[in-house]
């Protein structure tokens, strides 16, 4: 499965990265491939293009604030989370949305 993601948390510090870098590990841990952009303090950081976008089986929005540039994802199964969830559970946060995607 590939996935993109932006993660983004109020203050824009410590909860973004670490929503970051969790799904990663956790996409890893279950061999699907994953690009993560975070929207923090100092602005947009790892930014996903159109061919990224395109690409993706899903994308996931870990995140605790409006964020830029949301219609990029249009036509694209969304799945909006709060960066808490998957910084505690990333795996099986992973596992749920390739449950669903299945399903569909």
């Amino acid at each position: 499965m590939k996935i993109v993601g932006v993660a983004a948390c109020t203050a824009g510090i410590a909860h973004t990265y670490i929503a970051r870098e969790k799904l990663i590990k956790g996409a890893k841990a279950l061999n699907f491939a994953i690009q993560v952009e975070t929207q923090g303090t100092i602005g947009t950081e790892n930014e996903l293009t159109a061919a990224d976008i395109a690409a993706a089986d899903v994308v996931i929005l870990a995140v605790d604030i409006k964020i830029k540039g949301e219609e990029r994802f249009i036509g694209k199964p969304v799945v909006r989370v709060t960066t808490d969830i998957v910084i505690k559970s990333p795996v099986k946060f992973l596992e749920k949305v390739a449950d669903s995607l299945a399903r569909a």
